[in-house]
């Protein structure tokens, strides 16, 4: 038998080389698209910079900014939970730590309230895998203890699994948006 950490490499191994084929910006205005209008509450919207074949989460930012949604984006250091800093798209980026774009550590920092989190693969009961280094993990747990935020994975709709291994530290999804639809957890 598998053990969880080996059956989720596997796993995030085949997703992220299956998503390198794909237009990323037309899957994101695809669900963009299906965003319900009930995303619309959200004042302060975490988004991030895709990388290695995500979904393009700009068109969705782009559609809650003209509803009057501040944006910002994360800015990640290891072992850390992230960091949260005012952005728009005009603001220069710099490379972070990972090498994935981000706002200056000089920007304002802000908190967000709804996240938009990319990830490799999802299942029905609103478990996500991500790359493994827990950085969403270990942030939306030290924001649920603060108080709300809502957890909206983005994932291509073809990259839902039966069931993924669950590990103690993993925090599961409020809804997901794919290319085909919207779906909300328990």
């Amino acid at each position: 038998m598998q053990e969880p950490g080996e059956a989720k490499r596997f796993l995030r191994a085949a997703m992220l080389a299956d998503r390198l084929h794909r237009d990323p910006l037309a899957a994101g205005r695809a669900a963009a698209a299906k965003a319900p209008v009930s995303l619309q509450i959200f004042k302060t919207v975490a988004g991030y910079r895709p990388v290695r074949g995500e979904i393009d989460p700009g068109p969705l930012m782009a559609a809650l900014a003209a509803k009057g949604a501040a944006l910002c984006l994360p800015s990640a250091r290891p072992g850390e939970v992230l960091g949260f800093h005012a952005w728009a798209p005009d603001h220069p980026l710099v490379r972070g730590a990972y090498g994935i774009e981000e706002p200056h550590q000089d920007a304002v920092r802000v908190m967000p309230d709804l996240i938009i989190v990319p990830m490799a693969a999802f299942d029905a009961a609103g478990h996500r895998l991500g790359y493994g280094a827990g950085h969403f993990d270990r942030t939306l747990e030290a924001l649920r203890i603060g108080g709300g935020v809502f957890a909206l994975g983005l994932a291509y709709a073809d990259h839902e699994v039966a069931s993924l291994p669950a590990e103690v530290h993993d925090q599961k999804l409020d809804a997901v948006l794919t290319e085909k639809g919207y779906r909300a957890f328990p």
